[in-house]
């Protein structure tokens, strides 16, 4: 890859940083989008098997947030029955 090329992708980048923190959303998305233009442009190949692997990674995305969706479930529902018995053995006390 060429130098001006690099300097692109870098510079695109570091301003797509710079503009989400100043909480510009819409110029990091067009300067990301800059720079991920120009590493597909350079790596045409690489960017079409992340394409063909897209639904693989959300199918795989997906059930790990159902895993920390029922695991939060989980931990509220005995967080609830916790708090209960204490409240019962609490007021047990009179």
């Amino acid at each position: 890859m060429e130098n001006w090329k690099r300097a692109v992708i870098a510079g695109s980048l570091g301003a797509s940083a710079v503009f989400f923190l100043k909480g510009k959303k819409g110029g990091g998305v067009l300067a990301a989008g800059v720079g991920v233009a120009m590493l597909a442009a350079e790596y045409p190949e690489k960017f079409e098997q992340i394409r063909n692997d897209l639904p693989q990674y959300v199918d795989r995305g997906t059930k790990f947030l159902d895993m920390v969706t029922r695991m939060g479930s989980r931990f509220a529902s005995l967080a609830e029955d916790r708090g209960l018995s204490m409240w019962e053995e609490l007021s047990s006390y009179r």
